[in-house]
């Protein structure tokens, strides 16, 4: 193989032409050769690809023919004039911040030169939108070759939102609501970062049976815990105002004893706790709700509170429980027990205990001040009749804020349920006077919303 060595080949005669070889002959560049080309090329099949500029357009601006634009309209609409036309130019466009949906892109006719066949200008509006735009004939104009979208190569994009009580743990964010509040969100990210909404939403508490004058409703059975719904799988997020509803716990200075109010989230709604049954007076069932209230005293099993009502999957709560006489001394029965968002609670012999609420401590209470303990929606316990005043005489309350029943000898009205955890109030207690002891209030509930930011 002979080597040619020279620093420049020139035509014969001056602008003449140097030519390559001959038809058929083929020329190999080396790896590692580059080649500069400061002139003007011809016949390289310019039709196809553009050399894309780097300098971000974001005002109008004039294409020239070889060149692909990157164009931001963030701050307003852009109009990009197409170069004169001839057979084979060239020009691209990509929506550089996603924003042509926002502020559209018109693209205007050099003179008669046509669009498509057409004389109108083009408009793109398309989010994302990227096209390729070549120069036929007199007839059609430009013709756009190929298109795109950003949306055919995702980035991971995250939820992005505002509202309640704020925190950050690892790569979550944490939005608790204790009282009604708005979520926005301003971004819906997508499925290669995030797109859902994770929920925790607990309704109030029913309150626990009180006790007005002449023994009216003594010994009174605990309230139902505010329904419970959780979901780490949760909802697909959508750029909009989600307006949230944190329900009140029932009412406690009254009989009959309240039902607690619902909880909402978007299209999820836990209902409020059942309220708890009397012991001497009508109702002496328990109410339904998220979690059912309990019966008072001597009323079979069968009237206590129904819970997951209206019913939801999984369940949102349990039915409440009575209380069973004890033998061979009846006088000494107390309230039945309100339910729990995870257990139904037993049926006592003095008074029964609320049941127990739900252990979310490791997905949820870790990055909230509430719920500190990681239990929500604890049943409230029944009130005592009689001595002596210990607890297997009142019912405790369920893990979970549930309130302690009424002790006889004690603390004879029923005690709250905690503020901000769903938990029943206990039922009130009585030695057999006509004192007015109130039943607990039920425990107000509580929403928290949970979404992945980053990676």
């Amino acid at each position: 193989m002979s080597e040619v060595k020279v620093n420049k080949i020139s035509p014969r005669t001056n602008c003449g032409t140097t030519t390559l070889g001959d038809s058929g002959d083929s020329f190999v560049i080396p790896s590692g050769v580059t080649i500069t080309n400061n002139g003007t090329q011809t016949g390289f099949g310019r039709t196809g690809t553009v050399d894309w500029q780097t300098t971000i357009k974001t005002s109008t601006f004039t294409a020239a023919s070889g060149e692909g634009y990157f164009v931001n309209t963030t701050g307003g609409a852009v109009t990009v004039n197409l170069p004169a036309g001839t057979a084979g130019a060239i020009v691209a466009i990509k929506d550089y911040a996603n924003t042509f949906d926002t502020n559209a892109v018109t693209v205007a006719q050099n003179g008669s030169d046509k669009i498509a066949g057409s004389t109108v200008n083009a408009t793109l509006e398309t989010e994302g939108l990227a096209i390729t735009l070549v120069f036929i004939d007199s007839t059609k104009g430009w013709l756009v070759v190929n298109s795109g979208l950003q949306s055919e190569a995702p980035t991971a994009l995250y939820v992005e939102a505002t509202g309640g009580t704020v925190v950050t743990c690892g790569d979550f964010k944490y939005h608790t609501f204790t009282g009604p509040g708005t979520l926005c969100v301003s971004a819906a990210g997508n499925a290669q970062g995030s797109n859902k909404l994770q929920y925790l939403v607990v309704a109030g508490g029913g309150s626990g049976a009180g006790q007005t004058g002449n023994a009216c409703g003594r010994h009174g059975a605990g309230g139902g815990a505010g329904g419970y719904r959780c979901s780490e799988t949760g909802l697909c997020a959508a750029v909009q105002a989600y307006p949230i509803t944190v329900g009140a716990g029932g009412a406690g200075n009254d009989y009959p004893a309240n039902n607690g109010s619902n909880s909402i989230f978007s299209t999820i709604t836990s209902t409020g706790g059942g309220r708890g049954g009397g012991g001497d007076a009508s109702p002496k069932s328990g109410g339904p709700g998220g979690s059912g209230g309990g019966t008072g005293r001597n009323e079979p099993t069968s009237n206590v509170g129904a819970g997951n009502t209206p019913p939801v999957s999984p369940p949102q709560g349990n039915p409440g429980s009575a209380s069973t006489p004890p033998s061979p001394n009846p006088v000494t029965n107390g309230g039945g027990g309100g339910a729990g968002a995870a257990a139904v609670p037993k049926n006592g012999a003095n008074a029964a205990p609320g049941g127990a609420g739900k252990n979310t401590l490791s997905a949820w209470a870790t990055a909230t001040s509430t719920g500190a303990s990681g239990y929500y929606a604890g049943g409230g316990g029944g009130g005592s009749h009689g001595t002596p005043d210990s607890p297997g005489y009142f019912g405790a309350g369920g893990a979970g804020g549930g309130g302690n029943g009424g002790a006889a000898d004690g603390d004879d009205p029923g005690c709250a349920g905690s503020t901000n955890t769903g938990g029943g109030g206990g039922g009130a207690a009585t030695v057999g006077g006509s004192s007015n002891n109130a039943g607990g209030a039920g425990g107000s509930g509580i929403v928290i919303i949970k979404y992945k930011f980053q990676n």
